[in-house]
């Protein structure tokens, strides 16, 4: 691949084919801007993920949160935070309710709401890619498989839960080079989290993802593990808060912020 330069305007254009219905996993979309997960809650619970995020920045890496009630973000001014994502999810005590292409009735059930945009391992495929290290589920025009492990994230308030990670089969010669790469992102998950041995993250099965698709493990192919931007919906799950609303996992929020800002 070569170097991107990514235009604004397809970043835009992408979240108006979002407003107007389409519903896809955002996965190689947009290439070169920044994707992000999202998490809105009750102001009322907002001080404790924050304080979740700060204590676990690998999985819950926050680049932006939002006013109490606003729908706007400074990672891409002339967007609407409810409308702009391709899916959502409507959580109700833990429970998810329901998914929609559209989330502005939360927003007037609960107009407090605080959002939260956190990093997403898509940022960092764009350099992989451009590696030429293959993205399987890209290629296989899959969601990215995503798994919930053992292991615990720190409490903070009422939230607790457990990690979830994104796992990318990588040829084994180039693991180190993988690792390499993301790790200058860590705003986005940055390096691995594990590496080989699914088993020592509590999973059974790669062909059974928790979230998201399964793909392809080839021969002299690594099941690599990042943290995911997900975890905070397995929070959700084990600490019931009243109302959330979240992304789908694989369909992030597009900003209008180069990949290539984050890197260090």
């Amino acid at each position: 691949m070569n170097d991107l330069r990514p235009d604004p305007a397809t970043a835009r254009a992408t979240r108006e084919r979002f407003r107007n219905g389409l519903t896809i996993p955002t996965a190689g979309m947009a290439l070169g801007f920044t994707q992000c997960n999202m998490i809105s809650l009750p102001r009322d619970w907002a001080w404790d993920f924050l304080l979740y995020a700060q204590r676990n920045p690998k999985p819950c890496p926050v680049l932006d949160v939002t006013d109490p009630g606003s729908h706007c973000t400074a990672l891409a001014p002339d967007a609407d935070l409810r409308t702009d994502v391709p899916l959502y999810r409507i959580w109700r005590h833990g429970v998810l309710e329901e998914e929609v292409p559209d989330a502005s009735v939360a927003w007037k059930e609960y107009p407090d709401l605080v959002t939260f945009l956190i990093g997403c391992s898509f940022t960092f495929e764009t350099p992989l890619r451009q590696a030429g290290i293959e993205m399987r589920h890209i290629t296989m025009g899959r969601n990215v498989p995503m798994y919930l492990t053992n292991r615990d994230c720190r409490p903070a308030g009422r939230l607790h839960g457990k990690m979830v990670v994104s796992m990318r089969p990588i040829p084994a010669d180039r693991v180190a080079e993988a690792a390499m790469i993301s790790g200058r992102t860590p705003a986005v998950h940055g390096a691995p989290v594990h590496i080989g041995l699914p088993e020592d993250l509590g999973i059974r099965d790669l062909a059974r993802p928790d979230f998201g698709d399964p793909v392809d493990i080839r021969d002299g192919e690594v099941p690599v593990f990042w943290a995911c931007g997900v975890t905070p919906q397995a929070a959700l799950m084990a600490s019931k808060p009243p109302f959330a609303v979240t992304h789908a996992p694989g369909h992030m929020f597009i900003t209008d912020v180069p990949d290539t800002h984050w890197q260090v």
